[in-house]
């Protein structure tokens, strides 16, 4: 039987636009800059965090699994394949729930790139990648009222379901 430990790393993933590279500790002084914007933060909650904050979260999220090797983390930068520019950034949980693996995804795209299908092309790619690897559910958790996430949960096959967790809706397909 496969295990979680059996799973790769995060690979360099390509799309039709988008690039995406596997997160390392170095991404942070890239990316602070570009998501210094409140409002990202709409439907999420939380604040923007310093350089200081994003390197502590990238250095535990490089790790690629937590300390009980109970999830497996799977991070990438989005960038543009034309001038490879960072747009956003992709990622997975995957967890094994009763005989199956579950991918939780999340993604954030930048104030100035949002609007351009960026976020479905890069949660899609991942997406994926994490089926090839065995993944047999995937989830997404989404505030009630944030259309533009809500439309790519639709565009991976998600479907609303009743659980609500902090809030947000779960996603499942």
């Amino acid at each position: 039987m496969v295990s979680l430990a059996d799973w790769p790393s995060a690979q360099l993933l390509s799309s039709e636009r988008l690039s995406l590279e596997p997160l390392h500790v170095g991404h942070a002084e890239e990316m602070a800059p570009l998501f210094d914007d409140p409002r990202l933060h709409t439907f999420t909650g939380g604040r923007p965090l310093s350089l200081d904050e994003l390197g502590s979260r990238y250095r535990r999220q490089a790790l690629g699994r937590s300390d009980d090797d109970s999830q497996r983390w799977f991070n990438w930068i989005a960038r543009l394949q034309a001038g490879g520019r960072a747009v956003g950034t992709v990622q997975a949980t995957v967890t094994a729930q009763g005989g199956i693996f579950v991918a939780e995804l999340a993604w954030v795209i930048a104030s100035p790139h949002q609007r351009l299908g960026y976020a479905r092309e890069a949660a899609g790619g991942v997406a994926a990648w994490l089926r090839r690897q065995g993944a047999q559910v995937l989830v997404a958790d989404i505030h009630p009222k944030h259309d533009a996430s809500i439309k790519v949960a639709r565009a991976l096959g998600l479907t609303a379901t009743e659980e609500v967790i902090d809030g947000e809706i779960r996603w499942r397909g």
